[in-house]
């Protein structure tokens, strides 16, 4: 059986696992208010389907999962999920995305599954500002993110979504706040998923000019982390303070995209940004073989496009973030 390369000679060693598309925050760039059009719940893929599948992507060479939602830990029994991951052959790094609400009745559990680091989506340390982003509280996840720290996840990673006239005069205190924390930074671009992502391309902020903003107050050198995600990073100086740049618009990274996304309900998306896909769950319940599993997947990676169109075509992706896991 083949590796898991593409037709541009990209080695896909990388998938991001949805395993909800709930979640309990509204984030104004994610999911609309009183959004009602989840999957349903007969559609989700079983942990045994997940299994099965994880266990084919390892078999051809995939070494890291990350598993995302919606928000991951509203899944019932997540944990247990995470231990049967981390324990596949071939699964050498298994992380989790996360808001940090539930942390502080998880960690310690997924630590112990296997999940040894985490990113955690925080846009604000204003409490007023968070909920207007989020519709929640920011102490949930300030002790969520304390409750990290405590079970040994590390590194912890903020993810902060920019957006100009939001939270852009917020950057300089994320970069104090994980510094004092020993958290890294990831700054990241707005992106036209879905209806609510493109009203957040009117908030855009090319996150070229927040490095050089940064360059006036820190001196930046060039640095990386561990893990297969698309993060350009600096260390600054003096500190063990890491920041990455996701720039999908600025300067897209698709010469290098080494990742896959297997949605709740088993669609096997290629690019975050194009819709080819494979539906895996009509055949998980049809009765394909592990062999023709394989087989199915190395065909899809045949199809993977080679670059998305967010800035070409904004309009182009109607599905939100949270069906296409994050």
């Amino acid at each position: 059986m083949p590796a898991l390369i593409d037709t541009f000679g990209r080695r896909i060693d990388y998938v991001r696992l949805s395993v909800t598309d709930r979640c309990d925050l509204r984030c104004t760039y994610c999911l609309p208010q009183g959004f009602k059009g989840f999957e349903e719940h007969a559609h989700w893929l079983s942990f045994d389907e997940i299994e099965r599948v994880l266990r084919a992507f390892g078999e051809l060479g995939v070494a890291r999962v990350r598993i995302t939602g919606g928000e991951p830990l509203l899944r019932k029994n997540l944990t247990q999920l995470a231990a049967r991951l981390s324990a596949l052959p071939g699964i050498e790094d298994l992380s989790l995305s996360t808001n940090a609400t539930q942390l502080p009745r998880h960690a310690h559990a997924l630590r112990q599954a296997g999940v040894t680091r985490i990113n955690v989506s925080l846009d604000s340390l204003d409490p007023q500002r968070f909920h207007e982003i989020t519709g929640g509280r920011l102490q949930d996840v300030l002790d969520g993110l304390m409750a990290a720290k405590d079970a040994g996840l590390h590194p912890v990673k903020i993810n902060m979504v920019v957006m100009r006239g939001v939270n852009d005069d917020e950057i300089e205190a994320m970069v104090e706040f994980c510094r004092m924390h020993d958290f890294t930074l990831r700054l990241i671009e707005t992106m036209p998923m879905g209806n609510t992502g493109r009203a957040a391309t009117d908030h855009y902020l090319d996150l070229q000019d927040v490095k050089k903003r940064l360059e006036q107050k820190y001196e930046l050198i060039p640095s990386v982390m561990p893990g297969g995600g698309p993060a350009r990073y600096v260390q600054v100086a003096g500190t063990d303070l890491r920041i990455g740049f996701i720039t999908p618009i600025s300067q897209h990274f698709c010469a290098t995209c080494n990742r896959v996304r297997l949605s709740v309900d088993g669609t096997l998306y290629l690019c975050l940004g194009q819709e080819d896909k494979l539906e895996l769950r009509p055949l998980l319940r049809g009765g394909i073989s592990d062999t023709e599993l394989k087989h199915a997947i190395v065909s899809a990676i045949a199809r993977k496009p080679e670059r998305h169109e967010f800035r070409e075509k904004p309009g182009q992706i109607i599905r939100f973030m949270s069906m296409t896991g994050g």
